[in-house]
């Protein structure tokens, strides 16, 4: 029985966490849960698997049948959870930047994290892996790219690796020209075409930034210069992820587009665990296909690259950029195209940071977003 803090738990990858939780309750145990703001959700969770702690960003009153929860209140909630909570694996799943402080907590505190907090390696990269590095603990990936390079890797057996390869649906504007996608609605950016997932990271695939913060996140986890991290549109998200070995050989981890076959890898490492997954039917596929990714239309993949090659704070000037866009465009108040030409505006302006500590991440962070604030004129 192993103990599982889930951070995120009303969201897409936390539900579906959960999900496979309930289906192996003589395996897992979902011992601590934590949302940001969404309290019903999070009491029908408590409801249903009785957790031990509960952690919430906004503070409500609790009902009378969970007050024997312990509970946990206010902007670092999750953090202190994790560090109570006493679980075995935390499964990482706070949105942006706001889930570094838990994941570094997690380290101290868990076995394992089970890490699909991209943010948290792109902004926090080096401050994270080597405190996993020091503490012994094991650092799983649970973005579908992430893991598949990860189960492809397990095959190298010491054999040098030529390059990685991450595939991309291409998000909802794939085919779209340059001049509509400078003013795509909201709705039209959150239809996914292959994949269930939350509304921020759904936009990032629509920008192409979410691939870019992925070659950030690659580059942290498997120790890969940024010149062998490759990226390729792959419209029907079949293949997950490829590494590339010297010798030309090419291995590929496959599966149906569906959160969880990630997620339960990552719990049952290093076994694997019958989800309930859709099996593929290679007949009926037909063909895949890919293309390479068009930075001209989709510029902000190119940006991440910059910010991962110039280092220091830039990574984290890139990613508090981009969060302050997306936020406004979710809530109507930026078009679609001044994502990627906030981002581009906000990396010109700045300089050059190191990143030493935490404190370094949290400073350049709160730069980046007064000066995307003052970009899109709030």
């Amino acid at each position: 029985m192993r103990k599982i803090a889930v951070l995120g738990a009303t969201g897409s990858i936390g539900t579906q966490t959960l999900d496979i939780i309930g289906q192996y309750p003589d395996r897992f145990r979902a011992c601590a849960l934590a949302a940001h703001s969404d309290a019903e959700g999070l009491f029908r969770l408590a409801r249903s698997f009785r957790p031990d702690c509960c952690a919430l960003v906004n503070g409500v009153p609790v009902p009378d049948d969970l007050k024997h929860i312990s509970w946990f209140f206010g902007p670092d909630s999750a953090r202190r959870m994790t560090a109570a909570c006493g679980a075995d694996d935390a499964l990482c799943a706070v949105v942006g930047i706001a889930g570094l402080d838990a994941v570094m907590t997690a380290l101290e505190t868990c076995e394992r994290v089970l890490l699909a907090n991209k943010e948290a390696l792109v902004t926090g990269g080096g401050l994270v892996t080597e405190k996993a590095r020091r503490l012994g603990r094991e650092l799983l990936p649970v973005d579908s790219e992430h893991s598949a390079i990860f189960q492809c890797l397990k095959a190298a057996q010491g054999n040098p690796v030529r390059r990685v390869i991450l595939t991309c649906s291409g998000g909802a504007l794939r085919s779209w020209d340059k001049n509509a996608i400078e003013n795509a609605r909201v709705e039209d950016v959150l239809k996914h075409p292959t994949w269930r997932m939350g509304s921020k990271i759904t936009v990032d695939c629509a920008s192409l930034m979410n691939k870019g913060l992925e070659v950030i996140e690659a580059h942290y986890l498997f120790d890969m210069p940024p010149e062998k991290i490759d990226v390729v549109v792959h419209p029907q998200s079949v293949i997950h992820s490829m590494v590339e070995f010297e010798d030309g050989a090419v291995l590929a981890q496959l599966g149906t587009p569906d959160m969880r076959g990630p997620i339960s890898y990552a719990m049952g490492h290093p076994g694997r665990i019958d989800y309930g997954a859709k099996r593929l039917d290679f007949a009926s596929l037909g063909a895949l296909s890919f293309e390479k990714p068009d930075e001209e239309r989709f510029p902000c993949l190119a940006y991440a690259r910059e910010a991962l090659t110039l280092g220091g704070a830039w990574p984290v000037i890139l990613n508090g950029a981009n969060e302050e866009a997306v936020a406004a465009f979710l809530r109507g108040e930026a078009r679609f195209g001044q994502i990627a030409s906030t981002v581009r505006r906000v990396l010109d302006e700045s300089a050059f940071e190191p990143v030493r500590d935490v404190s370094d991440v949290y400073r350049a962070d709160a730069l980046a977003r007064e000066k995307a604030r003052a970009v899109l004129g709030r």
